[in-house]
């Protein structure tokens, strides 16, 4: 099966282990060297709105990707593999 990206921010991503629902596909991050794709990206859950900021993202890297369906997308990681990383910046990032 071919997925475009759109199809793929349209899949809810659940972890089979625990069974919790994650969220959708935000993003994706590719080696571009070999052109592979090496993990999708779950942006954190907004806290109180958003107001007091998000979670960390949920980077999932492919070889923990279990199946890709029609509407999910469906995982398998205990929680201490999960890698995540925060989306905060500093002027210094910026300024790059």
């Amino acid at each position: 099966m071919i997925c475009s990206f759109s199809e793929l921010r349209n899949k809810e991503v659940v972890n089979l282990k625990t069974g919790l629902k994650l969220g959708y596909v935000d993003d994706i991050e590719i080696d571009t060297s070999t052109g592979n794709v090496i993990s999708l990206v779950v942006f954190g859950r907004p806290r109180a709105l958003g107001i007091m900021g998000r979670d960390d993202d949920i980077i999932i890297k492919c070889k923990d990707i279990e199946l890709i369906g029609q509407d999910t997308i469906l995982v398998r990681f205990t929680d201490d593999a999960i890698c995540t990383k925060s989306r905060s910046f500093t002027v210094e990032n910026l300024l790059k």
